[in-house]
């Protein structure tokens, strides 16, 4: 999975960078988003931020992408943890 948080202190900026990312994958916090693997998508991801909003961006916004392998270990607690279930609705 790729994990993308962000700080960006331009309320136009953060909104339209949300809803960029909302077509990549969902939002697990507020400032933050989990995105499924695929080289691909990150490739999409980081050109998009290179070309266009690393220049909007001021010297206090802050963006993180993290690249997670497959043998990362993820532990969730409260509300996240039932994101690691399957449910089925019949």
């Amino acid at each position: 999975m790729i994990i993308v948080s962000y700080d960006i202190s331009d309320d136009k900026i953060r909104t339209k960078f949300s809803k960029f990312l909302e077509k990549y994958g969902h939002r697990i916090q507020y400032s933050v988003f989990e995105i499924e693997n695929s080289r691909k998508l990150l490739n999409n991801i980081m050109c998009e931020v290179d070309n266009y909003y690393s220049k909007l961006f001021c010297e206090a916004d802050s963006v993180y992408i993290f690249n997670m392998s497959a043998s990362c270990e993820i532990k969730r607690y409260g509300y996240a943890k039932h994101e690691e279930e399957d449910l089925i609705f019949v």
